[in-house]
């Protein structure tokens, strides 16, 4: 039992070096400015990146979920070794797309399988009320690593456009020594007759089945929409408004270090506000965030940034905890990865039309017609959620 303690806290580690991302602070200018690609071609890049996840998420949580989420973690590592040692070397268009595709497995991999090892080794603690605690912990020191590998990122870059990523590499190793050190909690496995038959039961019971985690999904999926585009677009932004390089690390880390903070209190908000005003809230910072991006447009403009990654910090605990509470064990990483596919095909759909609206109206305009968008769809989103809760449906018992 101690040993299978001692994840909770290598999951601390594993969380913050694999979001320790030295590249991510300047890896738009790096793709404009090395390699020469457009907008366009940045966001049609994401999704094909989104795409190799597509194609991968739910599989891979299926399988993390037969072989063990300490093995698919090891692949995830070894994946990630190999998709940032290819960028290392990449000089075209093709070159980062391969890199981007074995990323994105690695990620795939990644994705319900560090959420449902915590869970399940909570639960074999009987401790399993403090997963909402935990997981804003993970949350906020992968925030944390992210912020450290970005605020030398512009400084690194400057003296060398691939030093970055050479020590993006190194990174993954010292990862791939965490995973290879978890333990596999003991957990009861049905015997499956039909893989195909079990996948489209879980699929069936998380979208059409179990209300409450359908809606729960598209909400996820919505809010995440929000704090994504921002991700690939507020670097040009700042770059058409005069943002000196040497700031973009420190300003890469400071978005990062808010999602930390505020995944760190997410919990005690949640207890302190209740869920309907928890989501009130995120609608509210996602309006002004977008509004203030939009409206704006000066040296410190970028600041209203700062507000959806918060968003990011606070919705991530507490909206897993409610997931996690509906999933049975015996599929919770394989449901888990169908809410990232659910995502990403979301993604994958509507990135690159973001990216060409960008290149013809400019990155300024892009945000106040998404800042449009959502408040058209995030209202009828939350009711249907906020109408679920009122429910109170039962935590899912085996």
């Amino acid at each position: 039992m101690s040993n299978l303690n001692s994840n909770v806290r290598k999951l601390y580690l594993f969380s913050f070096l694999q979001m320790s991302l030295f590249p991510m602070a300047i890896i738009t200018l790096f793709w404009k400015d090395q390699i020469g690609l457009s907008l366009t071609q940045i966001l049609l890049l994401q999704g094909i990146f989104s795409v190799a996840m597509l194609v991968m998420e739910y599989p891979s949580g299926y399988l993390s979920d037969r072989i063990g989420y300490r093995a698919a973690l090891n692949l995830a590592a070894l994946l990630g070794i190999v998709g940032w040692g290819l960028y290392a070397v990449a000089s075209s268009f093709a070159g980062v797309l391969a890199a981007e595709i074995i990323l994105g497995f690695s990620i795939s991999f990644i994705s319900g399988s560090d959420s449902a090892l915590l869970f399940e080794t909570l639960k074999k603690s009987g401790a399993e009320e403090q997963y909402a605690h935990h997981q804003g912990r993970m949350t906020g020191l992968g925030q944390i690593g992210e912020s450290c590998g970005a605020i030398f990122a512009g400084l690194l870059y400057a003296a060398a456009p691939l030093l970055p990523f050479f020590i993006q590499v190194g990174v993954w190793v010292l990862v791939l020594l965490v995973t290879r050190s978890l333990v596999e909690p003991p957990r009861q496995i049905k015997a499956t007759v039909s893989h195909l038959s079990e996948a489209w039961q879980s699929t069936r019971y998380a979208l059409f089945d179990n209300k409450r985690l359908r809606y729960l999904i598209l909400l996820n999926l919505v809010l995440g929409l929000a704090s994504y585009y921002p991700i690939w677009l507020i670097q040009p932004y700042m770059q058409d408004n005069a943002v000196p390089l040497a700031w973009f690390g420190p300003i890469w880390a400071g978005a990062n270090l808010s999602v930390a903070l505020f995944a760190l209190i997410s919990r005690r908000s949640q207890l302190r506000l209740g869920d309907r005003s928890m989501v009130v809230v995120f609608v509210l910072m996602i309006v002004v965030g977008y509004l203030g991006l939009g409206l704006t447009g000066g040296l410190f403009s970028f600041l209203f940034y700062y507000l959806l990654t918060s968003m990011r910090g606070l919705r991530g605990p507490m909206l897993l905890s409610h997931a996690q509470q509906q999933i049975p064990s015996a599929n919770r990483a394989g449901i888990l990865s169908l809410q990232s596919l659910c995502f990403r095909l979301s993604f994958v759909c509507t990135g690159p039309l973001i990216g060409m609206l960008a290149d013809r109206v400019g990155v300024q305009r892009t945000f106040l017609v998404l800042c449009v968008a959502f408040v058209l769809v995030l209202p009828p989103v939350v009711w249907l959620f906020l109408r679920q809760l009122k429910k109170n449906m039962p935590i899912y018992k085996e």
